[in-house]
C-alpha cells in the first residue's frame, strides 16, 4: 500500500512529476489516489473554485472533417453572420461576460484572413471582451489554406485580438489513437507543435483530453506526459480539462465503452497528481459529467468548474443530458455544496473583483 503522507512530500512544488509505475500504483489504489490529490489540491487551490462566465459560439458546423467521435458537423449546416455573431456577444458582455470562446467546424475554403477578420468584428464591438479562440486544429487548417506558416498563422491572429485557444483536438495524443478515431486530423506532433508556437508567441491556451472511448490507461498517461513535456518548454497552459467521450449519435460510441462515476473521479484525480506542479488548475466540465459528477471531482483535486457556456451544440448534439447554461448562480450554488468557496475568474485566472451578476438565462437562438 502507498502511503499518501509520504507521497504528498515526495510531490513537491519543486517535484518533476512521479513516474509511471507510481501513477499506474495509484490507479490501483483509489482512495490513496484521491487522498493525495486533494491534499495537493488544497496546497497549490485552497479552499477556492473557479469559474468564468463566458459565452461558446460555434460559427458554423460544416466541417471538411471525419471524425468518428463528432455528432456536431454537417455537410449542409449553418454559418452565422457577422450581425448573428455580434448579438450574441452584445447578449453575453450585457450579462457580464469577461469571455467568448470562438470555434466551428472546419469550411473548406477558410483562410488565415477569415478566421481574422471575425476577431476584428468582435473587437472593434466589444473591446473588453476576451477571445478565446480557434484550436490548434482550425489553426493548422487555415495557414495550410493559405500557404503560410503556423507563426505567421498565430501573429496574424494575435495582431487580430486573439487573447488565448481552446488546447481542443488533442483527443488523445498519442498517434495509434488518432489513426484509430480521427485520421485525418493532425497528429500528436503537429498539435503540440502548434500550442508550442502559440505559448512562444504570447498566446496561452487550455490543454485537454478526450477520454473514454478506443484509449488504454498508458495511452491517458503518455497524453498527460506530452502535456507535462510542453508545460517544462512553455509554461503557457492556463488549466487541463478533462473531457469524457459522449457515446451518443456517432460512429465511436457503437465501439465504445462509456466510463463510470468511479473512472472520472479516478481520472480527475490522476491528473492532479501527475501534473502537479506545472498545470495547477484542473477543471471539471459540467456539462459533459452532469452537475452532480462535476461537483463530486471537486472533492479529488480539482479546482474549477468552467464556464457559464451560454450556449453548448457540440455535446448537445452527442446527447449531454445538460443544459446549455449555468447561470452564477448555479455554479456558486454546487461548489458550496461541496465546501468550498467560490469566485470568478478571468480567462487567464485572475479574480474578478465584483459581486457575482445575477441574470436570467441567455436567449439561444439557433445555431
Amino acid at each position: 500500500m502507498i502511503s499518501c503522507e509520504s507521497l504528498s512530500k515526495e510531490v513537491s512544488i519543486d517535484s518533476p512529476g512521479l513516474d509511471r509505475e507510481v501513477l499506474l500504483a495509484l490507479w490501483n489504489q483509489p482512495i490513496q489516489l484521491f487522498r493525495l490529490a486533494a491534499l495537493l489540491c488544497e496546497s497549490t487551490c485552497g479552499n477556492r473554485v473557479s469559474f468564468v462566465i463566458n459565452r461558446n459560439i460555434n460559427f458554423t458546423n460544416i466541417c471538411v472533417g471525419s471524425c468518428s467521435f463528432c455528432a456536431f458537423r454537417k455537410k449542409d449546416g449553418y454559418v452565422l453572420s457577422e450581425e448573428e455573431i455580434l448579438q450574441k456577444v452584445e447578449e453575453a458582455e450585457t450579462l457580464g461576460a469577461t469571455e467568448i470562446c470562438l470555434q466551428g467546424g472546419l469550411l473548406p475554403d477558410m483562410v488565415v484572413e477569415d478566421y481574422c477578420l471575425l476577431l476584428d468584428v468582435i473587437r472593434s464591438h466589444f473591446s473588453r471582451i476576451h477571445l478565446h479562440a480557434f484550436s490548434p486544429m482550425e489553426v493548422w487548417h487555415m495557414a495550410r489554406n493559405s500557404g503560410v506558416g503556423i507563426r505567421d498563422a498565430l501573429l496574424d491572429l494575435k495582431a487580430s485580438g486573439l487573447g488565448s485557444m481552446p488546447g481542443t483536438a488533442a483527443e488523445i495524443l498519442v498517434d495509434h489513437v488518432r489513426e484509430a478515431i480521427c485520421p485525418e486530423k493532425l497528429g500528436s506532433m503537429e498539435w503540440s507543435y502548434v500550442i508550442s508556437e502559440a505559448h512562444l508567441l504570447g498566446i496561452p491556451s487550455t490543454s485537454t483530453m478526450l477520454y473514454g472511448h478506443v484509449e488504454s490507461l498508458e495511452d491517458r498517461l503518455d497524453h498527460l506526459e506530452v502535456l507535462r513535456r510542453i508545460q517544462e518548454r512553455t509554461g503557457g497552459f492556463t488549466e487541463f480539462v478533462l473531457l469524457p467521450f459522449i457515446p451518443g449519435n456517432n460512429p465511436l460510441g457503437i465501439r465504445s465503452k462509456a466510463s463510470d462515476l468511479l473512472d472520472h473521479l479516478k481520472m480527475h484525480a490522476l491528473s492532479r497528481v501527475a501534473l502537479h506542479p506545472l498545470i495547477t488548475n484542473i477543471q471539471a466540465s459540467w456539462v459533459k459529467l452532469g452537475r452532480e459528477a462535476a461537483g463530486a471531482c471537486l472533492e479529488w483535486g480539482v479546482n474549477d468548474l468552467g464556464g457559464t457556456l451560454m450556449e453548448e451544440n457540440i455535446s448537445r448534439s452527442a446527447g449531454s443530458l445538460e443544459g446549455q447554461c449555468l447561470s452564477p448562480e448555479q455554479i456558486c450554488e454546487i461548489i458550496e455544496e461541496h465546501g468550498r468557496v467560490a469566485f470568478e475568474r478571468t480567462t487567464l485566472y485572475q479574480p474578478v473583483e465584483r459581486p457575482i451578476p445575477i441574470w436570467r438565462e441567455p436567449h439561444l437562438r439557433e445555431g
